[in-house]
């Protein structure tokens, strides 16, 4: 069977005439959780992670795109350092050929190194210092290569002394070699700025990607918490809410439905069955509790029967000794006999009948005397004595009679057989100044232990022997009482007895 269609074959159910609130109420939040869009916590998380993979792939490509920019403007840094060193070493030669009249031949070959790097980085470098000034730069370094070739021609006729014609070369090669490394410091100088500049974006950029970084986490941490933390604290409060006795069914809290829905959904079923189970129990226990009375019983069965037998045997064996008065009130007292015989049988059945709980105006004091004729025969076979204070003027509250007399009956029987030695079960009830009823029951056994006075209301906790007792008849009493918006303790001390109290809200302040 699917989930939740129990709820509708309970409708079909021979002798159902129509769906419980309770059932409409279950089918309805079935409907609502199942009938949503479906957007699951596994999609929702992968959309975050790739969200996160993509960002922090987009980060260490820009981050690879800035080093790799770095890279070239350092290499081409170190090829423009080469020209300028070239050049330096070309103007060395140049004074040496001036000074020693040496080295023309070497300042020539770092010229022509010097011209191999302008030409092959052209491009790079008019992106720098621009047209114009590259144009500059190599008519400058022509004029000086030109420059160094005339004055190598001019040395090779060795009969030509330093003539006018030389010193105005020399003066040419000077201007022009200042100018060309004048070119080539401006390129460093900017070259280094723009990697300044680049170093600075890339530190930046790895700031800004580590504060975004940061900031998805926080958001990654927020999400996770909304999406799993909180739906998970949501049904561990339903779950506390359900243990107390509240099995209404948990209603969606969301526009969409995910994992957590088919989970809210499979404890709505498990809270449906356990509501059901729970009325199958509470009936178990009503059973329970009528084999104990089973002694009482059958005593009070056992003397208007025993009565019955010895009239009947008696107007048998006399019929027609007797006179006809005689024989009126002989036949009147067996009538007597079966009426009270009629009364047990009937309190037993009105009190096991198996009914939907129906809350009604009821009169406490009622209900607990009808409780009180079922145990009083078990309270007389163990020497018990009862002590009713009852007051008259008892407001009327709000519940079910026979919930309510599984209560008190549960309570009673643990009194009594706490007594097994005979003593006294004191009933006691009156108003209280927070509009409840207070129903105090109290025995003279053997009280209850301080390690177990916190657990007795625990399902199946119980200090009874074995075969004596489950230990449900105290919780199923509690979760009761807490259906009809009341509460139960107790009191007690070894060897002191037990107070057992229920209180209950009234709603009217006038008795029934």
């Amino acid at each position: 069977m699917s989930q939740f269609e129990f709820i509708s074959s309970s409708e079909d159910h021979p002798g159902s005439s129509s769906a419980t609130e309770e059932e409409i109420l279950a089918k309805a939040a079935h409907q609502a959780l199942s009938e949503r869009p479906r957007i699951s916590v596994r999609l929702r998380i992968s959309l975050v992670f790739l969200l996160c993979f993509l960002l922090t792939s987009a980060i260490t490509v820009a981050l690879i795109i800035l080093i790799s920019r770095i890279s070239e403007r350092q290499f081409f840094l170190e090829t423009v350092a080469n020209f300028h060193f070239e050049i330096l070493q070309a103007r060395r030669f140049e004074k040496n050929f001036f000074l020693y009249d040496a080295n023309l031949q070497d300042a020539l070959d770092q010229i022509t190194k010097a011209k191999t790097i302008l030409e092959t980085y052209e491009a790079e470098i008019q992106s720098v210092i621009g047209n114009e000034d590259f144009e500059k730069m190599r008519s400058s370094l022509e004029q000086y290569d030109q420059q160094l070739h005339h004055l190598f021609r001019l040395r090779q006729d060795s009969s030509l002394q330093r003539s006018k014609e030389q010193e105005i070369i020399e003066k040419e090669l000077r201007a022009a070699g200042t100018q060309i490394l004048q070119y080539a410091a401006d390129v460093i100088l900017q070259e280094r700025y723009r990697m300044h500049t680049l170093i600075h974006t890339s530190t930046l950029t790895a700031t800004g990607s580590l504060v975004l970084l940061l900031l998805l986490m926080i958001y990654m941490a927020s999400f996770l918490a909304r999406q799993i933390v909180r739906p998970l604290n949501r049904l561990e409060r339903h779950t506390q809410r359900i243990a107390a006795g509240d099995f209404s069914p948990i209603l969606p809290a969301r526009k969409y439905r995910d994992e957590f829905s088919n989970l809210t959904i499979a404890m709505n079923t498990m809270v449906y069955e356990l509501k059901s189970h729970q009325e199958e129990l509470m009936q178990s226990r009503k059973m329970a509790a009528v084999g104990t009375l089973t002694a009482g019983i059958a005593h009070e069965l056992n003397n208007p029967l025993n009565n019955i037998s010895l009239i009947t045997e008696s107007l048998l064996d006399d019929f027609d000794d007797y006179p006809e008065n005689q024989k009126k009130k002989m036949l009147g007292d067996i009538f007597t006999q079966v009426e009270r015989a009629s009364g047990t049988v009937r309190n037993l059945l009105d009190f096991t009948r198996m009914e939907k709980p129906a809350f009604v105006s009821l009169n406490i004091k009622e209900v607990i005397t009808a409780t009180l004729k079922l145990i009083t025969n078990e309270a007389m076979l163990n020497n018990v004595e009862l002590e009713l204070d009852l007051n008259d003027d008892l407001p009327l509250i709000k519940g079910n009679s026979r919930n309510l007399q599984q209560v008190f009956l549960n309570i009673f029987l643990n009194g009594i057989q706490a007594m097994p030695t005979g003593g006294k079960l004191s009933i006691h009830a009156a108003k209280t100044d927070e509009r409840l009823i207070r129903v105090d029951v109290k025995d003279t056994g053997s009280g209850i232990s301080a390690e177990h006075l916190d657990k007795i209301f625990d399902p199946f906790f119980t200090t009874k022997e074995v075969g004596m007792g489950t230990g449900l008849g105290l919780s199923v009493s509690y979760g009761i009482i807490e259906k009809h918006n009341g509460k139960i303790s107790v009191q007690s001390q070894e060897g002191a007895g037990t107070i057992f109290s229920v209180f209950l809200p009234y709603t009217m302040n006038h008795t029934k």
